[in-house]
């Protein structure tokens, strides 16, 4: 992944403030702490889910994680062998509640960040921007994980839960949004929503935003940073391409390896003529 030094200059566009996801993108390189989790809490019922099924609808809620997982052809059918019922609306509650506890527990144990992320932040508060937050996680993970992410220099301006707006959550705009109100951002042109997940850069691009999209660090790829260098590098630039056409093809203007390569990013997108929604 690209390590260059942080630009000291910025071009003439200016942008105002950057509003990033959490897992896969902040911290926990390859967004493992919910995908491991949801295997294990469907585990829990006698549920049988792959990794990659887990993390088919990553960026909702979790709540919402949990419903689309459920809709899946082969996890209901699962449900139904096991239950002799479809899952419904008491299911969904009843696998939240089994998931949320063990969330709790393992969050902290992710909470290290993204190679980059430290120094990012640091850079972009350096340029006058704001920093903004949001996440799929509930409150409740979040009053875990934040304490433990600042003490390691991860310190948004404002973070914005994923079952905390009545409006609801991703891909809807309501959290970047919630961000926008409180930065004071006067225009959501001059924000950017950095995102790891498909459902992430829909919220941005619904929100009138520019959109970065996070490919080898986050669940596109889904691997540790361990796992990752061990491949070749023809592999990896197998997996890069892949999660970048997905997350293009979901409305993000640039794509990156990782947070580390953000300054780059906005400087291209400072660069840019015309408005988010055109391009």
């Amino acid at each position: 992944m690209n390590t260059s030094p942080l630009p000291t200059t910025w071009p003439t566009r200016r942008l105002e403030a950057v509003i990033f996801d959490w897992a896969g993108t902040l911290v926990d390189f390859g967004s493992l702490a919910p995908t491991q989790i949801f295997v294990e809490a469907f585990a829990t019922f006698g549920i049988t889910l792959t990794l990659a099924q887990a993390r088919g609808p990553m960026g909702l809620s979790k709540r919402d994680h949990i419903r689309t997982l459920l809709e899946e052809p082969s996890i209901r059918a699962q449900w139904q062998q096991r239950f002799d019922a479809t899952p419904g609306e008491q299911d969904i509650d009843a696998l939240y509640q089994r998931f949320m506890p063990m969330q709790i527990q393992k969050v902290g144990d992710y909470s290290q960040p993204i190679p980059g992320a430290v120094e990012t932040l640091a850079w972009l508060r350096a340029q006058g921007m704001k920093i903004g937050s949001c996440s799929g996680y509930p409150r409740q993970v979040l009053d875990v994980l934040l304490p433990l992410a600042a003490a390691r220099g991860i310190a948004p301006d404002h973070v914005v839960a994923g079952d905390e707006l009545p409006a609801g959550g991703r891909p809807g705009p309501y959290m970047a949004l919630a961000n926008v109100l409180a930065l004071k951002i006067g225009d959501v042109r001059a924000c950017v929503k950095v995102d790891d997940t498909t459902p992430g850069i829909e919220e941005g691009r619904n929100a009138g935003m520019w959109c970065v999209g996070i490919s080898l660090a986050g669940n596109e790829v889904g691997l540790t940073e361990e796992a990752l260098g061990r491949l070749p590098p023809a592999e990896v630039d197998a997996l890069r391409a892949a999660a970048a056409q997905r997350l293009y093809a979901a409305g993000a203007h640039v794509v990156i390896d990782s947070i580390a390569d953000l300054p780059r990013a906005l400087q291209e997108i400072a660069q840019r003529g015309g408005e988010p929604s055109a391009q």
